[in-house]
């Protein structure tokens, strides 16, 4: 893909040397030519342009008043072109990329084409980061608002079927292939190994303190640090749980979340 490159100069015979100078470069499409300033704004705000070369010194409107008008951050990589090298520190002041002077010699503008793609192709590249980023995010967020969690849980209880408000469980007990779910003062238990329940259930209320035990943040009472890889977990009714160092680890993220 070439970069659109905009000429900007009161002078027709720089144009026409610029012009001439650039068609070497096979990257690289002259898009429009500008005599001053005042045209130079409206083609910016125009049409998408990659790399400007401006004249400093343009009737009525002359380079610097363009960045004013334009805005700094909106403008394309800027190359100054001056008959005169005084306006050089200003020039790097306002972001230019580079300043040539004239008569503009091939080598010197083959050396700041390099910088030019350079700076578009680094500028390209964190652009497309950042939209990754952003896609990736919005995907997240998506499939969290999408994804929605169990309420009940329908468990089996000898001749008859039982229907179990998931927010009624305080916690859920590792029992080979089958789960015990605690509610108050009884226990049923579900053919679910834990490990499968636990993806249904909602992870911002319960947290796998324990490769045996899940646990209703809503009904914890108390949570007790033993030591760097140990620790418990007061429940409201008094149960008291082991809680090991990934339980913890579950436990804080859970509470950032």
């Amino acid at each position: 893909m070439k970069l659109k490159a905009l000429i900007a100069d009161d002078e027709p015979l720089a144009r026409e040397r610029l012009r001439h100078l650039l068609s070497v470069d096979a990257d690289i499409e002259v898009a429009t030519e500008c005599r001053n300033g005042r045209e130079v704004v409206a083609a910016l705000r125009d049409q998408p342009i990659d790399v400007l070369f401006l004249d400093i010194q343009m009737p009525a409107t002359g380079g610097f008043e363009v960045i004013e008008q334009i805005g700094p951050a909106r403008m394309p990589v800027t190359i100054f072109v001056s008959a005169h090298n005084h306006y050089a520190l200003k020039a790097f002041e306002v972001h230019a990329l580079d300043y040539l002077t004239k008569p503009v010699e091939p080598e010197r503008l083959k050396a700041t084409l390099a910088r030019v793609k350079e700076r578009i192709a680094a500028k390209t590249a964190l652009m497309t980061q950042e939209q990754m980023k952003a896609m990736l995010e919005s995907l997240r967020n998506g499939l969290r608002a999408e994804k929605t969690f169990a309420k009940r849980l329908l468990v089996h209880n000898g001749a008859k079927d039982v229907l179990i408000a998931v927010a009624d469980i305080e916690w859920i007990e590792a029992a080979d292939y089958y789960s015990c779910l605690h509610v108050g003062t009884k226990s049923y238990l579900l053919r679910e190994p834990i490990k499968q329940l636990a993806v249904t259930l909602d992870p911002g209320k319960f947290v796998r303190v324990h490769r045996s035990a899940i646990v209703n943040l809503d009904h914890v009472r108390e949570i007790l640090r033993e030591g760097q890889s140990e620790g418990a977990i007061i429940l409201e009714n008094g149960q008291r749980l082991k809680m090991s160092r990934v339980g913890w680890q579950n436990l804080l993220a859970a509470s950032r979340a």
